[in-house]
């Protein structure tokens, strides 16, 4: 029977931030069961841990969502490394995800990741579709910093700044918008759309990737990461940002976001719920 351990991620107590569970020594799960033992928790990831092939690195990290497996997530990311901490690993580590080795740092609950992966645009969204998707009007949407755009870090978000904090609360999905985004603009998740508002170094966000399995997640560390990078690049400056996400779910989240040249670095708490036996 494999172990695994659950962790509430992005806030220093239970029953906030963004569940994952955590498998420390997915070794002998079968390769076909993966993806149905993340289905089965139905959280908007899972992560299962391997020895990794360098032995200068700490584990090589997979992480699959309830519909797939994806190379990178921010959330997983900080749990994964704090779950490994708990278990005596690091404080400093090198996880191998699917975007290549990440440097991490995770000690007393806390943790931290740098990825100098290059922001890639991947299309620039028609902001009527995604205002339809929001189910917000067109007007509510922000463009003198940027227009909705697609960007990744490893992950495909649609970024969105909106226009007050108000709009953002009272967003409503339109999934037949979602399949046609998805369907105009496909990338790794299926139109995934993520929106802000912005009050200085302040961030307020929610994400929804209903054609994923995920209706809304509670904190999203590499969309995070790809809005720290994208507002870098337009104001051609470093930023530190202070986001919040999840409020409007009932699940705060505090997620740090702080740009260096290239380099984006996310940074949060996590804490353990619950661990137990998969029982196959």
């Amino acid at each position: 029977m494999s172990t695994y351990v659950v962790y509430d991620v992005f806030t220093d107590k239970p029953f906030g931030g963004n569940q994952l569970a955590v498998f420390p020594d997915a070794t002998d799960l079968a390769e076909d069961q993966l993806q149905s033992i993340a289905a089965e928790f139905n959280f908007s990831e899972v992560t299962f841990v391997y020895p990794s092939e360098n032995p200068d690195h700490t584990a090589k990290v997979r992480i699959f969502t309830p519909t797939m497996e994806v190379p990178f997530a921010g959330h997983p990311t900080i749990g994964t490394a704090v779950a490994l901490a708990d278990l005596g690993q690091g404080p400093e580590m090198v996880l191998d995800l699917g975007i290549g080795p990440l440097a991490c740092r995770a000690d007393a609950g806390h943790a931290q990741f740098t990825t100098n992966a290059p922001l890639e645009t991947l299309a620039r969204p028609d902001p009527d579709l995604v205002a339809r998707a929001l189910g917000i009007s067109r007007d509510a949407i922000l463009t003198t910093t940027h227009a909705p755009t697609m960007v990744s870090l490893g992950l495909g978000f649609t970024i969105t700044e909106l226009d007050c904090r108000d709009t953002l609360a009272a967003l409503e999905t339109d999934i037949a918008a979602f399949r046609t985004g998805n369907a105009r603009y496909p990338s790794g998740l299926d139109f995934a759309q993520f929106a802000y508002v912005r009050e200085g170094d302040v961030i307020h966000a929610r994400m929804f990737a209903p054609l994923d399995n995920i209706p809304e997640d509670p904190a999203t560390g590499s969309a995070c990461a790809t809005l720290g990078a994208l507002l870098a690049e337009i104001a051609g400056q470093d930023v530190t940002l202070r986001v919040h996400q999840g409020d409007d779910m009932g699940r705060p989240s505090v997620i740090g976001v702080t740009t260096l040249d290239s380099a984006v670095t996310i940074s949060g708490q996590a804490c353990k719920v619950m661990e137990g036996r998969l029982c196959l």
